[in-house]
């Protein structure tokens, strides 16, 4: 059986890219530590396709912010669905949003689990 994905984009500002690449490494470590496989988060570099919708338009990025796209990998859903219900329960993910400088605003990100298909 194929694993299963929680993936999502969103829009950072450009000016707090360094601020929030620590809060997601930091994050990062609590999810595999709650059994995620993997966890990745990339900065949009080309994004413009002629008679595509581009994630800048879905995210409605300003023109001062990059467009992050990410996942995090699980061997089933699971698995998706305790680990996410231990990262919700686990204080040390708050702790470093309130704390982070970031920027970060989970009600501009667009998100989703996902079946394997291919």
């Amino acid at each position: 059986m194929a694993n299963y994905i929680d993936g999502f984009v969103l829009p950072v500002s450009r000016d707090r890219l360094d601020d929030y690449k620590l809060l997601v490494e930091a994050v990062a470590d609590i999810w595999k530590e709650h059994g995620a496989l993997e966890y990745r988060e990339y900065v949009g570099d080309d994004l413009i396709l002629d008679g595509t919708r581009s994630f800048t338009d879905l995210a409605a990025a300003t023109d001062g912010e990059v467009i992050v796209f990410g996942w995090v990998e699980f061997e089933s859903r699971a698995a998706r669905d305790l680990a996410n219900d231990k990262v919700a329960a686990d204080p040390r993910v708050a702790d470093l949003i309130k704390s982070s400088n970031s920027g970060f605003d989970a009600e501009r990100m667009a998100y989703g689990g996902f079946q394997s298909l291919v």
